[in-house]
């Protein structure tokens, strides 16, 4: 992906001006299969080899990642605070090969068939593999795991359990060998895409049944994954070491990670970086990577991110039940103004209800004529009026307790979201700033009336998250919203092997989607990572999906 445009002024309405001015603020595709061997059996022979014939054994990696984690259970989590320290100690079923963020090649399964109806995906695994406490790993974990993901015990919330909504059995065969049986065809990118997801990381049987399945509290259960815990030190670092008897016997190379708990998107990952403090910036300020950028022997990457950042409303209470009142705040927030608030804190891009930077979303230019998109919002603020007059909201609604995560990005669009809806309609709310983990208590019990954050997404393929961050009862709608049409065009869209058929429908719930919103989309995430040249053999440059690929065992460390 090219390095984005540096940002140029542009002419603002007077609105957006004086907006600005109140707050202080100065001016892969869905349907694109991946790259499977063809001509062989779904999976076999394809592995992963050294990914560079010059690696070095040894040293230590120092990497800068996010908040220290709320919690340690990595399936219930829709953070990276989670996958980026952990997934060096876990293996996947399948996995994305990290040196391009795309191919789908064999993890603990060494090879795989799917049945010719489409039904039945059979994996077989490798034999003598151990987790970090000595048991052998089999297909008994393999199945306890997917079993937690597919169908979540009570008090369980799994984001990615929307994905596997076909899976009807999870069958061991023998030790080495498991099925995944369909109630009804999916396609094959479609299934093995979410089979491979980063966060589905394998758990060993036993520390599923001795924790009642809910590891929010276990930090250090075994994984069979090339690192293994030593130690941490609570939002500062945590300490892992070479697995000794990974069973992938060249790899990994280092002997060491430390991986250290800095904000992204802060001045604190950006000064560790530019210091020298760490070897590797994920999700780094455009301040600093800027800086980065110009450094001798430094590389600075940007990349597309399947996060959405979006405010929801809470459906159960009154103002929120009306969809003209949902569609009248999301056409007065003025996404140009949003992205340009915090230019210089995250490198965001505008963007509706579909990835911007997908094959079937609306293009820049078309999506700019439509109302709550236009550089000039003044008639969507037209719009958005009428609507809450409609609704019977002529004066608008006061006191809404609009629930904050504590980011600096989600503070700053709070503060402007609050400022620009007081401006435009008259909406007033109280912004309540909480920690992550809050958030997400407080958003799943219902416990707002607005609220900000970000939700992700695993799959480069709408019908991923049009489950499960708009589907009835899908883990991250948040606002409780339900439209039958939708959900009807939704689980069409699953079930539909046709690409073209696939495509046609999503205008449809686009639409469907615009006058009936259940979020109302900020903006979309881009990434930028920085890294010295001394760390070798990844590609950072152009995945989706980045916080599903890195586990850091095809890294070395060159010699300086």
């Amino acid at each position: 992906m090219a390095d984005p445009v540096p940002h140029k002024a542009r002419k603002s309405p007077v609105s957006r001006r004086s907006f600005l001015k109140t707050l202080g603020v100065a001016g892969a595709a869905a349907g694109v299969a991946p790259a499977f061997l063809r001509g062989r059996a779904e999976g076999q022979e394809l592995m992963l080899k050294a990914a560079d014939p010059a690696a070095k054994p040894g040293g230590t990696l120092r990497f800068g990642i996010l908040n220290a984690p709320a919690h340690f259970d990595v399936h219930q989590s829709g953070t990276i605070a989670n996958l980026g320290p952990q997934a060096p100690m876990y293996d996947l079923l399948i996995r994305r090969d990290p040196r391009d963020g795309n191919t789908i090649i064999p993890d603990l399964a060494h090879k795989w068939e799917v049945s010719p109806d489409g039904k039945k995906y059979t994996f077989f695994l490798r034999k003598g593999v151990k987790f970090h406490d000595g048991a052998e790993m089999t297909a008994e974990d393999i199945r306890a795991t997917y079993e937690r993901i597919v169908r979540p015990p009570k008090g369980v919330v799994i984001p990615r359990s929307s994905l596997f909504t076909a899976v009807g059995e999870i069958v061991v065969v023998d030790p080495y060998k498991i099925e995944f049986r369909l109630t009804e065809p999916r396609r094959r990118t479609y299934m093995l895409g979410a089979l491979a997801s980063g966060w589905n990381i394998i758990v060993r049987k036993k520390t599923l049944d001795d924790n009642g399945g809910n590891l929010r509290q276990v930090m250090n259960f075994p994984g069979t994954g090339p690192f293994r815990h030593v130690s941490r030190k609570d939002k500062e670092v945590w300490i892992q070491e070479k697995n000794p008897n990974y069973w992938n016997k060249s790899l990994p190379y280092l002997d060491r990670l430390e991986i250290y708990n800095l904000p992204p998107f802060s001045p604190e990952l950006g000064s560790a970086f530019l210091s020298g403090k760490i070897d590797y910036g994920r999700i780094m300020d455009p301040v600093s990577w800027r800086k980065a950028k110009e450094m001798p022997g430094v590389t600075a990457t940007a990349m597309n991110q399947s996060v959405i950042q979006a405010y929801f409303f809470n459906m159960k209470r009154k103002p929120f039940a009306d969809p003209r009142v949902r569609r009248a705040l999301h056409l007065a927030t003025d996404r140009h103004v949003m992205v340009d608030v915090v230019r210089d804190t995250a490198p965001m891009q505008v963007g509706g209800f579909v990835y911007p930077f997908h094959e079937w979303s609306t293009p820049k230019a078309e999506l700019e004529k439509r109302l709550g998109y236009q550089k000039d919002p003044k008639a969507a603020i037209q719009e958005a009026k009428k609507l809450m007059a409609a609704a019977g909201y002529p004066t608008g609604l006061k006191n809404l307790d609009f629930v904050v995560r504590d980011l600096a990005s989600f503070k700053l669009w709070a503060v402007a979201i609050q400022a620009m809806l007081k401006d435009t309609l008259n909406v007033e709310s109280n912004l309540r700033v909480v920690q992550t983990s809050q958030w997400f208590e407080e958003a799943g019990s219902g416990n707002f009336d607005l609220a900000i954050s970000a939700i992700v997404s695993s799959l480069m393929d709408p019908s991923d998250y049009f489950t499960a961050w708009y589907g009835k009862g899908g883990p991250q709608n948040y606002s409780g919203w339900t439209n039958e049409e939708f959900h009807s065009l939704a689980h069409n869209l699953e079930r539909e092997v046709d690409e073209n058929k696939r495509k046609a429908m999503i205008p449809k719930a686009e639409q469907i989607l615009e006058n009936d919103p259940p979020l109302v989309p900020v903006a979309w995430e881009q990434i930028y990572d920085a890294f010295y040249n001394r760390v070798r053999g990844q590609n950072a440059t152009k995945f989706f999906g980045i916080y599903d690929v890195t586990r850091w065992d095809t890294v070395w460390m060159a010699q300086s």
